[in-house]
């Protein structure tokens, strides 16, 4: 086989095994890197380059190998971007976590946040009470955002930091 194709393949494939690795093992894993996931993450990416280049380990088979996977890339945010369900299949969906002072414990449980874990990230947003917490998602990136109320002024305030501590599980 022509030694481009092959590197346009072979690149194709890590692209696609990674995308579907990072759907698989949950959003709570993009919030935010710690020392242990740049790790993995530079593990990973000198795992799959023999599998992307091959044997060739050329200039030319390096930047055909990232070429592809800019493309890929830029595909796969068009395809994300144009249609709601292939957005649902690679991104998932939010997932409302609390509604008028009220924890969804199921969502809880799907999602593996311990309420100690929503407890806290609701702190984080200056919140002291669950029953203060109009709405808390559980957003597509991993993160928790809130939106409350401060009885006193009858505003609404939306916050949306990104977690300290990554999640323990999964």
């Amino acid at each position: 086989m022509n030694s481009i194709l092959d590197v346009v393949i072979r690149s194709l494939c890590v692209y696609l095994f990674m995308v579907i690795a990072i759907r698989l093992f949950g959003k709570n894993q993009l919030s935010q890197l710690n020392a242990g996931d740049v790790v993995l993450l530079l593990l990973i990416s000198n795992a799959v380059q023999n599998a992307m280049v091959g044997q060739d380990t050329s200039l030319q088979g390096g930047i055909i190998a990232a070429l592809v996977l800019f493309i890929a890339n830029f595909v796969l945010k068009r395809l994300i971007f144009s249609s709601k369900s292939f957005s649902s299949f690679v991104e998932s969906d939010p997932v409302i976590l609390v509604k008028d002072g009220v924890i969804d414990y199921k969502a809880l449980n799907k999602e593996k946040i311990s309420e100690e874990e929503l407890n806290e990230a609701i702190r984080e947003h200056g919140v002291e009470d669950i029953k203060d917490v109009r709405l808390s998602i559980l957003e597509v990136d991993g993160n928790i955002s809130v939106v409350s109320e401060d009885e006193k002024n009858k505003q609404t305030h939306y916050s949306r930091i990104k977690r300290k501590n990554k999640r323990k599980y999964h």
